[in-house]
């Protein structure tokens, strides 16, 4: 393990002033705040792994789950980090992504608006088709109908894919 910079903003939490350890402690990352994660475009596993370990709970917790559930539910799940977010695909193009936010958890589907029933939620910001949910607590998982979902958005063209 490297030593920390001295300006560095996470040398604050090893300062001895218990308030600048509050202010570092409970500071939400930019992607909790309604902007862009500053999470790199990457794709594999492991970038994805990153990004959900780098939340706070409970919303690295509610992510852990959608990311288990998709792995449980989509056989040669491709995972990538792109525009501050998890995505996920299977085959060409991306269907469905994970974002922590500072209330919640966004489970967004690419042209969710053809799922059977359609997603409650229609984003701002992330095209006309798209529709998911905002996950509060892990309680707010109904697997069942995300694992659905999951299926059926495979089954239609993502982003950057090709008609399937």
């Amino acid at each position: 393990m490297t030593s920390r910079e001295p300006d560095n903003p996470e040398s604050a939490q090893q300062s001895s002033d218990p308030a600048a350890q509050t202010d570092v402690a409970f500071t939400l990352p930019e992607a909790m705040t309604g902007r862009a994660s500053p999470a790199k475009a990457a794709v594999g596993d492991k970038p994805v792994f990153t990004y959900i370990a780098s939340l706070p709970q409970p919303q690295r917790g509610i992510a852990e789950a959608v990311d288990a559930l998709a792995a449980r539910t989509l056989p040669d799940l491709q995972r990538s980090v792109k525009w501050g977010m998890a995505y996920y695909g299977v085959g060409d193009g991306w269907c469905f992504s994970c974002g922590g936010f500072a209330s919640h958890v966004k489970l967004m589907f690419v042209n969710g608006a053809s799922l059977e029933p359609v997603p409650p939620v229609t984003p701002v910001g992330m095209g006309k088709l798209t529709r998911g949910v905002d996950l509060k607590s892990i309680n707010d998982i109904d697997e069942q109908q995300l694992a659905a979902w999951m299926k059926q958005i495979t089954s239609v063209p993502g982003v950057g894919g090709k008609k399937r």
